[in-house]
């Protein structure tokens, strides 16, 4: 059975004391779904994160990464071929 994709680190060039890491609940907040979901982008590895004790904490950077990837251009319905 294939591994799951599994995104790579980010590579931020500040320093590790500069990057902002985001709760859970913070990045549910940003892209405006439920925690849930946010678990399961962390679990696959579609989104990394660190974990702290029984917590997880996600680079703001990934999370800005991961939206602009994911993005869907609008397709107007009416403009067919």
């Amino acid at each position: 059975m294939p591994a799951p994709h599994r995104r790579e680190a980010t590579q931020d060039p500040r320093p590790l004391n500069e990057v902002v890491f985001l709760t859970v609940a913070e990045v549910a907040s940003v892209m405006r779904v439920s925690k849930m979901t946010v678990y399961r982008l962390v679990h696959s590895g579609h989104l990394p994160a660190i974990r702290v004790g029984r917590s997880f904490r996600v680079p703001e950077q990934a999370v800005h990464e991961y939206l602009r990837e994911s993005s869907v251009e609008h397709i107007d319905p009416t403009d067919r071929p």
